[in-house]
């Protein structure tokens, strides 16, 4: 959950928006939201009624969720939108798990593994009434493979068998490849055996919609409903208001409470703006929430009062810079590596918040996936970094004298310093960095287009499943799923030899015996280096205090707060 949208955000971006794909007590060992230590509980049951208002710095990538991928639209995605299976909702004995959604069960594959059949639940209805049937889900997903549309998360394009010429079902027409034998039953057609293919079809592009809405723009500011609420109005960058979808059948969801009866989300507000709100907590900010507060909040927060309203939300993604493996110098591994020797990781961790917030990364998986592996293959004393390992590698590779490189980075002031710590420490072996600061609406499809990408980039992946690190790998590293538009794989490496380990391992059927050859992949990977792993970021939140039923979830919300949960404890207050 990118952006598990191309790429994933930070687990909870420092935008104010709960992050992401692509992309969880949380974490991958469960358990629910925790506090500050003091006496109110986070996770009693909410009433039911009223409105919750969430603050927001940036506006969602996209409504439509065949373009949206990052942790934040993920989440809010659950509020207004069914798909076969899902993750399973935050307070749950397993909040990593995969469960049915729209289908009865997680699927049924064939002997061979090459098809897999689901059958939808009875009941299920978009916003009008309209029931929901096997052929909707079809021309739902195979929106996935229009050209200009199917910008967001890559897997049904990936493991669903389909015509090489297919560009979607607005200029190709239906997908063959994908059956609907009744109303009720789908049949998916696979490239190759895919062992977790019932999660797969948890990810927003197998969101169901009436056969032949959403063409062209259609979904930019509208949305058609399956889930327990839908959109009253859209202001694009100001507010999004949700109220309830009567059409929405409770008896067949087992994940989303849907306790208020609204939603207000409020957007384009400063991050300073928020945390003053969210500090004062007067008014109907009482029924207010955000994400991370800025590190700059921390120490404001020590007050008895506060503590008891701090939230503390697990890191579950890695934030990352990714090298452009087809631009010089990154095309050479020596330069590549010599960057991660160079980085002062520690720097970095100072700048999204200190050992709070964020702890330095080494390896590509962070510890709450599944395959996680201890390892560093770029040391340095205090992870402050090596200049001298550094300047010897660049010297080898023909760089004594260093080079200018570009780094993108999102106009957010986190990022910002983030990107100014690497430039800090790059310095220190000639290599002059200049900052390409873009607009955080549009950062993801920038830097996921190939043709518009700079010499490097910082951003952030999470896990679409948190059970597996077949989310994490494959995305980023696999050089065949190299795109024009919505392009994850940042470095765009190609290495044959990774390719090949990533098929090898999809096909174990083995969860915990692939999960380990993840975990060695990873380093094989990092002896590449096509990125330099910074930091694992966790997050302090300050909830309204009316606010209740905060879990962390590591698939829904990558770390944080799953929003099908969240409600009121007194409906009738602020």
């Amino acid at each position: 959950m990118r952006r598990s949208a191309l790429v994933k955000v930070a687990a909870l971006a420092a935008t104010g928006a709960l992050a992401l794909s692509a992309c969880g007590g949380g974490g991958a060992d469960g358990g629910g939201g925790g506090n500050g230590g003091g006496d109110a509980s986070f996770t009693d049951t909410p009433a039911r009624g009223g409105t919750v208002t969430m603050l927001q710095n940036a506006d969602f990538s996209y409504l439509d969720p065949a373009r949206g991928f990052d942790g934040g639209v993920n989440n809010f995605y659950r509020l207004v939108y069914r798909t076969l299976t899902t993750s399973a909702p935050g307070d749950s004995d397993d909040p990593s798990a995969v469960v049915p959604d729209l289908a009865t069960d997680l699927g049924t594959p064939s002997d061979d593994g090459l098809s897999w059949t689901f059958t939808l639940k009875e009941g299920v209805a978009f916003e009008d009434g309209q029931p929901i049937t096997s052929a909707d889900v079809k021309f739902g997903v195979s929106r996935a493979w229009d050209p200009e549309l199917g910008i967001g998360s890559p897997y049904a394009k990936q493991v669903i068998d389909a015509p090489d010429d297919y560009e979607g079902p607005y200029r190709s027409g239906p997908l063959e490849t994908i059956e609907t034998p009744d109303d009720r039953t789908i049949v998916f057609h696979l490239k190759a055996p895919f062992p977790e293919f019932g999660s797969v079809v948890s990810q927003p592009t197998f969101v169901p919609f009436p056969e032949g809405t959403g063409a062209g723009d259609e979904f930019i500011n509208d949305l058609i409903a399956s889930g327990p609420y839908k959109l009253d109005s859209y202001t694009p960058g100001s507010s999004i208001e949700l109220v309830r979808n009567e059409a929405w059948d409770p008896e067949t969801d087992d994940v989303r409470a849907a306790y208020p009866d609204a939603w207000n989300i409020v957007i384009g507000l400063d991050p300073a703006t928020i945390d003053e709100r969210l500090l004062a907590g007067q008014g109907a900010d009482v029924n207010a929430f955000a994400g991370a507060i800025q590190p700059a909040t921390l120490a404001r927060v020590q007050t008895p009062q506060l503590q008891e309203r701090l939230l503390e939300l697990p890191g579950v993604c890695t934030t990352y810079m990714g090298l452009n493996t087809t631009k010089e110098p990154f095309d050479d591994v020596r330069v590549r590596q010599a960057v991660n020797l160079a980085v002062d990781r520690a720097a970095v961790q100072t700048a999204s918040g200190g050992t709070l917030l964020a702890q330095a990364a080494t390896t590509i998986l962070p510890p709450a996936v599944a395959g996680h592996r201890e390892f560093d293959l770029y040391p340095s004393e205090g992870n402050a970094g090596d200049v001298e390992a550094a300047r010897a590698l660049l010297a080898e590779a023909g760089f004594a004298d260093g080079f200018a490189m570009t780094l993108d980075i999102r106009a957010q002031p986190k990022m910002q310093a983030q990107a100014e710590a690497i430039q800090q420490a790059l310095a220190k072996v000639d290599i002059d960095v200049s900052l390409n600061v873009i607009d955080v609406s549009t950062y993801y499809e920038t830097i996921g287009t190939p043709a518009l990408q700079s010499d490097a980039a910082i951003t952030g992946w999470c896990p679409d499943w948190a059970s597996s690190a077949s989310t994490f790998l494959p995305p980023l590293f696999d050089g065949r799923n190299i795109t024009e538009v919505g392009n994850s794989n940042l470095a765009q490496i190609n290495d044959e030899a990774v390719n090949e380990r990533i098929d090898e391992i999809r096909a174990i059927t083995d969860l915990a015996a692939a999960n380990a050859e993840w975990g060695l992949l990873d380093e094989q990977i990092m002896e590449l280096a096509p990125i330099v792993p910074l930091v694992v970021e966790s997050a302090l939140a300050l909830p309204g205090e009316n606010l209740t039923g905060l879990h962390s979830s590591p698939g829904a919300a990558t770390g944080g707060v799953d929003l099908v949960l969240v409600g009121l404890r007194d409906p009738e207050r602020g």
